[in-house]
């Protein structure tokens, strides 16, 4: 997608956001098929992802994945429960307040680190074990975003994500 010119009608629009998200859970997953682990702080490391994380270490467009919080209670009802805990849905950091697609084609920090949306977060078949029957077509739309870590840093629980308005991802 190529954005708007930002002093367009439609630039200033996509730019102008209620307010900045916030970090609301962070989990990593050292290994192939093990449960989440739940931190209150990460270190995102440019070019590689979140330390501890099974796709650090040049794993490019998906080095971290993000959630928007407002999203799992949809996916909850969708899939036929009341609730459910971040770790299932295996994305990396929930985010409040903020409508993550805004994101999209841009750059943003989430606490002391620099990040760049490089795709959608679609389900995969792993959504079906973890939510049951229907749960990849329960997370369709809400699945977030896959973004790479520019600059390193920590990332904290209750930290701000904040656009970077004049920077885009190429």
């Amino acid at each position: 997608m190529t954005l708007p010119p930002a002093d367009s009608a439609l630039g200033k629009l996509m730019a102008t956001l209620p307010r900045p998200g916030r970090v609301e859970w962070i989990g990593v997953r050292p290994a192939r098929a093990v449960r989440m682990q739940s931190l209150d702080e990460v270190v995102a490391q440019t070019g590689a992802g979140l330390a501890g994380d099974r796709y650090k270490g040049g794993s490019g467009k998906r080095g971290v994945t993000l959630i928007q919080a407002e999203h799992l209670p949809v996916i909850a009802a969708l899939s036929g429960r009341e609730a459910l805990e971040p770790a299932l849905l295996r994305r990396n950091i929930v985010i409040s307040g903020l409508p993550l697609l805004a994101l999209k084609d841009r750059r943003f920090r989430v606490g002391d680190a620099l990040l760049e949306w490089t795709e959608s977060c679609d389900p995969c078949s792993m959504m079906e074990a973890a939510l049951g029957p229907g749960g990849f077509n329960a997370m369709r739309g809400h699945g977030g975003l896959c973004a790479r870590v520019l600059e390193g840093g920590t990332i904290r629980r209750g930290d701000a994500l904040v656009p970077v308005i004049d920077a885009v991802a190429v």
